[in-house]
């Protein structure tokens, strides 16, 4: 036993040294003793894990947590050893280039009797690395995602893809690690590769299923969602996921209500500056992308305004509701006098008051 937990105890100290510039000494065969330690860490700890001792267990998790040198370990980390090393190793450019292909062997091409997680981490891991230099370069095609981007949202297709039925539990956390802007482009780019892969009904359930949940499911994120992301990149979801079109025509509706017209400026303005709501511009470029879409969320846009244009009184005059601005704007009868009429009704109720009031 206290053989055991001599070597456990080396484990933070191997695993500081694989991401030093120490490796710069190593040979295949001193790469291959290292990779060979990470798999028997992993097989003590399944043993464990299989035949509970609890003793013994304890004793491991102390080991690691009080290492002398490297950063401590938790006891579950034991079981992704050789994950861990392999991707210490692929981070480290000091390693020799002959122990680097003899790394990406070992990685690439593991033992059969293992599953190959270790190869699908690899090619994850390659692919970002690979695809880093073209972060700035300019979309595929037009209109589409950046290659990174792209890159990032399928290897998050198919980690959703390898998972069984049900919502995975790390979906959230993984998405939270990601700047908000970022995570919400990945999502929305992966939504759409959903629907452009052609895939069947399951493939596509396995994978927008769950990111349409954690976007819909929290009020907050989805407002922020579609604040932040362009009014063209919405409207194509909206086109795709009937969703998210029902949500974000709600939303717009309640950020069009909180708009007030400014007579002496001409102009719909916001009710309160510092809510993080949309601006008329921004309100009305946001509208003009979803009529500007595929017929059935064009006619879907244009009957949801006009029915709030019934709602606010079905006038035909230019501010009053910001439904028929928008509605006019959007069908080109534009009515360049209504502000002025609008404050001079606005002028003549006020002298009606003062006059009364006098009387």
């Amino acid at each position: 036993m206290e053989v055991v937990l001599g070597q456990v105890e080396q484990l933070p100290a191997l695993l500081a040294v694989c991401r030093s510039a120490l490796v710069r000494a190593w040979d295949p065969p001193t790469l291959e003793r290292a990779l060979d330690w990470g798999r028997y860490f992993q097989h003590l700890h399944d043993r464990l894990r299989a035949r509970p001792r609890p003793r013994l267990r304890h004793a491991v998790g102390q080991r690691l947590r009080r290492a002398r040198s490297g950063a401590p370990l938790a006891f579950g980390q034991l079981g992704r050893c050789a994950e861990l090393l392999g991707l210490a190793l692929l981070e480290n450019r000091a390693l020799p280039p002959a122990a680097c292909r003899r790394l990406l062997q070992r990685l690439l091409q593991p033992p059969a009797a293992r599953p190959g997680r270790l190869a699908l981490l690899a090619r994850r891991k390659a692919a970002c690395c690979l695809l880093e230099p073209l972060r700035s370069s300019p979309p595929s095609s037009p209109g589409g995602p950046e290659p990174r981007l792209a890159a990032e949202a399928g290897l998050l297709l198919g980690r959703l893809r390898d998972e069984p039925p049900g919502e995975p539990r790390w979906l959230g956390g993984v998405l939270q690690e990601l700047p908000q802007p970022r995570a919400f482009r990945v999502v929305a780019a992966a939504l759409l590769l959903v629907r452009q892969g052609g895939g069947g009904q399951q493939e596509e359930e396995a994978g927008a299923g769950p990111l349409l949940s954690w976007l819909l499911e929290d009020a907050e994120r989805f407002a922020a969602f579609c604040q932040q992301l362009p009014g063209s990149l919405l409207a194509s979801l909206a086109a795709h996921y009937s969703q998210i079109s029902e949500r974000y025509l709600d939303l717009l509706t309640g950020w069009g209500s909180s708009l007030l017209y400014d007579p002496l400026q001409g102009q719909w303005v916001k009710g309160c500056p510092d809510e993080a709501e949309l601006s008329w511009e921004e309100l009305r470029e946001r509208f003009s992308c979803l009529c500007k879409g595929p017929e059935m969320l064009s006619r879907q846009t244009q009957a949801a305004l006009k029915l709030l244009k019934a709602r606010d009184g079905d006038f035909q005059v230019c501010g009053l509701s910001v439904w028929t601005d928008l509605l006019l704007e959007w069908s080109s009868l534009g009515c360049p006098g209504g502000g002025f009429f609008f404050f001079f009704f606005v002028l003549l109720g006020l002298a009606y008051d003062l006059a009364s009031g006098l009387v």
